[in-house]
């Protein structure tokens, strides 16, 4: 009986990370909403400022991949609808253009 205990606290603790809901909490985010939280812009801030300073390329290609991640969600996935091809194939190519990037100057590019 305990472990069914624990097993219903895990999936009402981690339904908020299922895809849908990660799905409208991008698609719900807007410019303002970042601006006007101070504790998401402080990190944000703070982050790229390490990044600029020590010229970190992982913290530089970390903040490139949530960004680019958070738009190509925002501007192809549906938001309740159904996949369909035509919806999916701009995510996916989207998806090749930064994983092809990420490995060009992870692994391509050198100093």
């Amino acid at each position: 009986m305990e472990n069914q205990d624990i097993i219903a606290k895990t999936k009402e603790a981690l339904s908020p990370l299922e895809t849908e809901n990660v799905v409208k909490f991008v698609k719900g985010l807007s410019f303002s909403t970042v601006i006007g939280n101070p504790w998401v812009l402080a990190i944000l801030l703070i982050v790229f400022f390490f990044a600029i300073i020590k010229r970190s390329k992982p913290v530089l290609l970390f903040l490139f991949t949530l960004l680019s991640l958070m738009c190509l969600i925002h501007y192809t996935l549906p938001e309740g609808g159904e996949l369909t091809l035509s919806s999916l194939l701009p995510f996916v190519g989207g998806s090749l253009v930064i994983g092809s990037v990420l490995i060009y100057f992870i692994f391509i590019k050198t100093e």
